[in-house]
């Protein structure tokens, strides 16, 4: 364990040139909150380190096959669960870290899918959305699940990471090619179709956007969108286990087998009978106080709750106008995170594995709602800056009335 620690030292000095050049560039950015945070999820690392002394964990799995199944390095390239081991593998042969000293090297990824998800929120907002007076970016940055997931060797923290560098770089892409590449990269190699949402998404708000874009380029985009769908749809569909000539009814049986699979290893949660609405309900919303499968799910139901009241400061009318006129970025977020909740509501039935998979895209809708809220503070400022002129301008013209008069 002293290796780790030493590792965990040496991995917050290091971060520091990075977050210089980020305050450089955001001069809104605290970077003592981006250190407040990397103890945070370094403490989560622990909390996760821990849990996997006394429970199976595929940290474990990923350590030894890195260490005693790869004969060479790229031997292990390819997508999935291999490219997990691809990236430990010169950590683990070349410069011998140990189980430990992995686990916390992995955390350190996931931590900067917070670093540049928090950096994507703040630049593409006009103010600071407040929950019951706090900063409400800053709590989503803290909330625990999303940290216990994402703080190991595993799929979690590299497709987090892959996530935060990906959107942050889609923000600026004439400015952020290194992580757009990076980003891309990382989602590509361990959930394809995570990247296919994301561009999905990102080229419908291009064409949908008010952004000031020439019409050929929007429809350029489009098409681009659309051949490069075509051209990946087969491997992607195989790649997820399905026919790509005989795509519904595979779907379904796979769908089913999951299902059985995956309430078979506790926790279950019968979805089949389910609406979609109730299947996104559970997907989002669950586990509840009431339905708690252990002390891990009494934590996540104080998250959910709060997904709850954030969700529903969003069930106004006003909320179908502003998505109607609302920037690239927010639309983007609003397809990738409805787009990979329904997909997800098909094969998931088991509330362990709904509570780690959602926090790869919780952070999406979030986005959308408190740009929302940014959006309503902004009209609410300009109704009471048109009360105030019409105010002064009134007051003008009596002044000038009782001049003349006299």
């Amino acid at each position: 364990m002293l290796g780790a620690v030493l590792l965990i030292l040496f991995l917050f000095f290091a971060s520091q040139p990075v977050l210089n050049n980020l305050q450089k560039e955001h001069k809104w950015l605290k970077a003592g909150l981006l250190n407040q945070l990397y103890w945070y999820h370094m403490f989560f690392g622990l909390v996760y380190w821990t849990y996997a002394q006394f429970n199976r964990s595929d940290s474990l799995h990923y350590y030894q096959k890195t260490q005693y199944l790869w004969k060479n390095w790229f031997d292990a390239f390819s997508a999935g669960t291999d490219f997990i081991e691809w990236l430990a593998f010169p950590w683990v042969r070349f410069l011998g870290f140990n189980y430990d000293m992995m686990m916390f090297l992995s955390t350190w990824l996931g931590y900067w899918g917070f670093v540049y998800f928090y950096c994507f929120m703040k630049e593409n907002l006009r103010f600071n959305p407040k929950f019951e007076g706090w900063d409400a970016i800053t709590i989503f940055m803290f909330l625990p699940n999303m940290h216990f997931w994402t703080a190991s060797l595993g799929k979690g923290a590299v497709i987090f990471a892959g996530i935060g560098f990906l959107t942050y770089g889609l923000s600026w892409p004439g400015k952020r090619i290194p992580h757009l590449i990076f980003g891309g990269f990382l989602c590509y190699m361990v959930r394809p179709h995570i990247l296919f949402a994301v561009m999905i998404g990102m080229g419908v708000s291009f064409v949908l956007g008010r952004e000031k874009v020439p019409v050929y380029q929007k429809y350029l985009v489009a098409f681009a969108g659309i051949a490069v769908s075509l051209f990946v749809y087969e491997d992607l569909i195989t790649y997820l286990g399905y026919d790509p000539n005989n795509l519904v009814e595979s779907f379904e049986e796979e769908s089913a087998l999951n299902a059985q699979r995956l309430q078979s290893a506790g926790s279950g949660v019968d979805m089949t009978s389910y609406s979609l609405p109730m299947k996104l309900f559970t997907f989002w919303f669950r586990p509840l106080f009431i339905d708690s499968p252990n002390a891990l799910g009494l934590v996540v139901s104080i998250e959910n709750a709060l997904y709850i009241y954030m969700f529903s400061r969003i069930f106004k009318k006003s909320f179908i106008d502003y998505i109607r006129i609302a920037p690239a970025m927010v639309k983007m977020s609003a397809v990738v995170f409805i787009s990979i909740s329904i997909s997800m509501t098909f094969v998931m039935s088991n509330l362990g594995i709904i509570i780690r998979q959602k926090s790869q895209i919780m952070y999406f809708m979030l986005f959308v709602i408190v740009a929302f809220m940014d959006w309503e503070k902004t009209n609410r400022i300009k109704k009471r800056a048109a009360i105030y002129n019409r105010i002064v301008e009134e007051e003008r013209r009596k002044r000038e009335l009782a001049e003349a008069a006299t």
